[in-house]
């Protein structure tokens, strides 16, 4: 693997040796702590990072409480830090700020090691966790950009749609296909690498918690199960009936729609208008024709369910955008 410094690892140096320099100038104990708490509060996303560094500063003001008493009362001895960390631990696990156990136990270490808890010692520990909380939240305020990645996920998927419905229709109408399937898998980890990414993207919005792009990969999601669904079936039918070839006729006209435009209630009417068209034509005269004929009902039936989680996802990621 070639040696690289990525933005993190970049955010983390600058971060560190800052949190050093200020703790340094203000003539603060310790000072090499607050690069360590800038450091333990760098994180891959904004909104964790802020919640990270709550926790963290929660978690040393319990533990400046806990020195206060133990330490004070019994004196500052080996077994008594012991006792400490023992009852820390749990309670600030019962807390829910469990992220803050490294951070604090560096500030009871200050404490034991200085032998006495004064205001003086209170205020140089309380500055540090600032300086170092505060140096992590402003290097966490640059974030790359992942809209290039998310439009590659994007168009990819959609591109990988188009080829998987265009197949189904060429299948439909020749009872076969010369189609390897490669569209599959690779769509199942674009979709998968897709919304990861998009998750990822909307942790760094501090004041919103929905995302386009998540909504967009959760929707695709939802509608490939459809199409897993939906390909075993088409894959079943060798014989050539005349619905084949108006489901055929809708694949392709579905395979050329796909975008995040909604065409729904177009395609809900298409899809009315074939069951009524199915209903007038005659009843099949064999077995195998009525095997075939029952798969194509199911088929649309799936595609209505298809178009349906694009009118429910898709504009309900609209409508909380307006």
């Amino acid at each position: 693997m070639p040696f690289r410094i990525g933005y993190r690892t970049l955010k983390t140096g600058v971060g560190a040796s800052l949190s050093v320099f200020i703790a340094q100038a203000l003539q603060l104990d310790f000072y090499g702590s607050a690069a360590i708490i800038t450091i333990l509060c760098i994180s891959v996303t904004r909104r964790s990072s802020l919640q990270v560094s709550w926790y963290r500063i929660a978690a040393c003001l319990v533990a400046m409480l806990f020195c206060g008493v133990l330490f004070e009362l019994l004196g500052y001895e080996p077994w008594i830090l012991g006792l400490l960390i023992l009852l820390f631990i749990p309670t600030v696990v019962m807390l829910k700020v469990s992220e803050g156990i490294v951070t604090s136990t560096v500030i009871i270490l200050h404490i034991y090691t200085a032998g006495y808890l004064s205001w003086e010692l209170i205020i140089n520990e309380i500055s540090l966790i600032v300086i170092g909380v505060g140096i992590a939240l402003l290097m966490n305020l640059y974030m790359p950009s992942n809209d290039k990645k998310l439009r590659y996920y994007h168009k990819e998927i959609e591109e990988h749609f188009k080829r998987i419905l265009k197949e189904l229709a060429i299948y439909l109408r020749n009872g076969e296909s010369e189609w390897d399937g490669k569209e599959i898998p690779e769509t199942v980890e674009l979709l998968t690498k897709g919304k990861s990414l998009a998750f990822l993207n909307s942790q760094n919005h501090i004041l919103r918690y929905d995302d386009q792009y998540y909504y967009y990969f959760n929707m695709r999601e939802k509608q490939f199960e459809i199409l897993e669904r939906v390909i075993p079936h088409v894959s079943r039918i060798h014989q050539i009936v005349e619905q084949s070839e108006v489901i055929a006729d809708l694949f392709e006209e579905l395979s050329q729609s796909v975008s995040p435009a909604n065409r729904v209630p177009y395609f809900l009417e298409r899809l009315d208008q074939i069951k009524k068209q199915f209903e007038a034509m005659p009843l099949p005269l064999s077995r195998e024709e009525f095997e075939v004929r029952s798969t194509l009902l199911y088929i649309m039936y799936e595609l209505e369910e298809y178009l349906r989680i694009k009118d429910r996802l898709w504009n309900h990621a609209d409508k909380k955008k307006m």
